[in-house]
């Protein structure tokens, strides 16, 4: 019984839309399409990071004797990070201060000895330079002992901590990986782009951006760098924008999404929504008004906005099109126009 009634509705629901007679006139509204000049505005999405990113390592090789930051942890500029035990930089600064002093009796004593005719001007010179290395090699070992400590050389924080006191670690053996920050402007969202995207885009333009972590925040933002090659991973142009993050301090890693406002516009045809007909993708035919009939023509939409539909070909500014009834129309149908 149930079946009964189901397939009689679908018959009285197939009479509700029968066509309507050949030579019937429809009445129809119509509308003049209106252009709009719309910005050609990139949209890109990425990670935040920092202006400068870098590794804090030592100069000389050694035993961790402290790492004093944490991951994650914000530091100031000059503020101690690491040291290297110092028990044998501390050894190597004497035994360089003792060969200094043993050379510097050397001279004297050769000075002396000149002075009695006694030793050649050959063998005071080499004492001389004698000295001289034994100085240098002092200076030297003092230089390599103020790099057995890592003072930050900017505002930032630590993004990844590598060594841990105790392990033995050699020279420019990686410490900790930081991001540099300075009065928190330099947060930095990197996008990739088409070539196409890359080539109109310029340093100095400005952008809004949305970060994940942020929901429903906007911040300022304008393009502040562009790699001169595309990544070979991403087969993208990597381009920086940076960020006016004001008092929020971002995570190295969120997602973002930028739209870069560039100089290119370009004019569109403006239709309404509800003037269009089997529309399929970026694909769409409208009904046109031509000598008091219609013509049905293939439309390219570049893209919708609100019940709003920007049409980038198929349509002339001088165009008149239909905006009710459609559904009762084809090309050979009378039509009436009506306010």
């Amino acid at each position: 019984m149930l079946s009964l009634l189901f397939i009689m509705s679908c018959k009285e629901e197939k009479k509700e839309v029968k066509p309507l007679e050949s030579g019937e006139i429809i009445p129809v509204k119509t509308a003049s399409v209106g252009s709009l000049a719309l910005a050609g505005n990139i949209s890109a999405s990425g990670l935040v990071t920092t202006e400068n990113e870098t590794t804090y390592s030592f100069k000389i090789g050694g035993v961790v004797s402290g790492v004093y930051v944490e991951e994650g942890q914000f530091f100031r500029k000059g503020q101690l990070l690491a040291t290297l035990d110092e028990t044998e930089i501390r050894a190597g600064l004497n035994q360089s201060d003792l060969n200094v002093q043993k050379n510097e009796r050397d001279y004297k004593r050769a000075t002396n000895l000149y002075k009695d005719s006694v030793y050649t001007l050959e063998q005071v010179q080499n004492t001389r330079t004698g000295l001289d290395i034994a100085r240098r090699q002092k200076d030297a070992v003092a230089f390599n002992a103020r790099y057995a400590k890592i003072y930050a050389s900017s505002d930032g924080f630590v993004s990844q901590k590598i060594a841990n006191k105790g392990e033995i670690v050699g020279p420019g053996s990686p410490v900790l990986m930081i991001n540099e920050t300075s009065h928190n402007n330099n947060y930095l969202l990197k996008v990739g782009l088409t070539d196409t995207e890359w080539a109109s885009t310029k340093i100095g333009q400005k952008a809004v951006v949305t970060l994940d972590g942020y929901p429903g925040k906007k911040f300022d933002a304008f393009v502040f760098r562009k790699s001169q090659a595309a990544d070979m991973a991403l087969g993208s142009f990597q381009v920086e924008l940076k960020l006016t993050m004001n008092d929020s301090k971002p995570a190295v890693g969120m997602f973002g999404k930028a739209e870069i406002q560039t100089d290119h516009s370009e004019d569109f045809i403006v239709i309404p929504y509800n003037s269009l007909l089997e529309a399929d993708g970026n694909r769409a035919f409208v009904f046109v008004v031509e000598n008091s009939k219609v013509k049905k023509r293939p439309i390219t939409i570049a893209k919708f906005e609100n019940s709003k539909v920007f049409v980038q070909d198929g349509l002339q500014k001088s165009d008149r099109i239909v905006i009710s009834n459609s559904a009762y129309l084809n090309e050979q149908s009378n039509i009436k126009i009506i306010k």
